[in-house]
């Protein structure tokens, strides 16, 4: 029955026209009859600089309608179906009241962590842990649910805490892989703030699950000495830091050379993590730590794309930190919308979902 209703949507519609308001990308597809979903996360608990995250799922999928479907290399790739699972309220609802408490304690340590007010914020730690444990259980639950039925998988955040669920739930279906992250950020605190879920924390949590081999990260600029440690102590760990990627490129290096030294870091199966404050931020100017330097929209285009071509599988992505901007600027929102379409399109190429023209 959905196979049907699926061809009888992809007949009525006009790509060409208006898309359907309230559908990602306009898509006249549900998740029944989609090959891809992707699951919305508007959670940013921990964000110790800039918020405005936890709003990025609704800005994108507001500014998605916007997204021409046609792509010069993979014809008709909308009719694969992509479909963004409905915010959850409950979700929404739990990210505000412990946002408040974690923003609470934040600045309370931001003084000096005094003794007035000491007792009461001694638990705050615990109780965000638990809040942050249970959105990633959550989270679990739900890719686990689209990946049985053999669906792609993606997920849009929120802050950067927000994938570790998601790849958990990979890691049950694949013995093994490796994760590309695309990030400003090493994200390899152990804990941050007392937070151990902190979105500075999403590259150590990752590591710990077994079934996670390599770790691959692309654009870093900002990282403590700490991070620097770990990385060169840890043999799975491979860093193509901002400073490296562009001295190589100042000395005539090509950027088709630097892509293909970074996917061979990269085992057959990949997750694809992108933050987008790793793109440079006049792409992304209210993504919560924004960072001068950074890829180029289409240096990221170029390197997943040629890694695809490579014949190795995205096994899921997420795309996390894109915050709006005020009333009626619609940039970060608009970046997001059009890197997430073209990442759902490369994923389904490389599963044979579709294929190149």
């Amino acid at each position: 029955m959905a196979n049907n209703n699926k061809i009888t949507l992809v007949q009525n519609f006009d790509p060409n026209g208006m898309g359907i308001a309230g559908n990602l990308f306009g898509l006249p597809f549900t998740p029944e009859t989609s090959e891809l979903i992707i699951l919305p996360v508007p959670w940013e608990v921990t964000v110790s600089y800039q918020a405005g995250t936890a709003r990025g799922p609704q800005a994108i999928l507001d500014a998605s309608v916007q997204v021409d479907l046609f792509q010069e290399d993979i014809l008709d790739a909308w009719k694969m179906g992509i479909a963004l699972l409905p915010i959850n309220e409950n979700l929404e609802a739990d990210n505000n009241k412990f946002r408040l408490l974690a923003d609470n304690y934040i600045q309370w340590l931001e003084k000096g962590a005094g003794e007035i007010q000491g007792e009461r914020f001694a638990a705050v730690p615990g109780i965000i842990n638990k809040a942050c444990e249970e959105m990633n259980e959550w989270v679990y639950q739900q890719a686990k649910t689209y990946l049985d039925k053999g669906k792609i998988f993606g997920l849009l955040g929120g802050d950067h805490s927000t994938p570790l669920g998601a790849i958990r739930a990979l890691a049950a279906k694949h013995p093994s892989f490796g994760i590309l992250q695309i990030d400003a950020h090493a994200d390899l605190r152990v804990s941050y703030e007392g937070f151990d879920y902190s979105h500075a924390s999403i590259a150590h949590n990752v590591l710990k699950i077994p079934e996670v081999k390599q770790l691959v990260q692309v654009g870093v600029r900002d990282l403590c000495e700490e991070e620097w440690t770990y990385i060169h102590s840890d043999e799975r760990i491979r860093l193509f830091s901002d400073s490296q990627l562009k001295a190589d490129l100042y000395e005539g290096k090509s950027w088709a050379s630097i892509c293909q030294d970074i996917v061979a870091n990269l085992p057959e199966k990949v997750y694809l993590s992108i933050d987008i404050d790793g793109l440079n931020p006049a792409l992304c100017p209210h993504t919560g730590t924004p960072v001068p330097g950074g890829l180029d929209y289409q240096q990221l285009i170029f390197l997943v794309k040629n890694l695809v071509k490579t014949g190795r599988q995205l096994i899921g992505f997420d795309l996390v930190e894109v915050a709006p901007g005020t009333e009626k600027d619609e940039w970060d929102a608009n970046v997001g919308a059009r890197l997430l379409y073209r990442m759902a399109n490369l994923a389904a190429v490389s599963q044979g979902k579709l294929h190149w023209s």
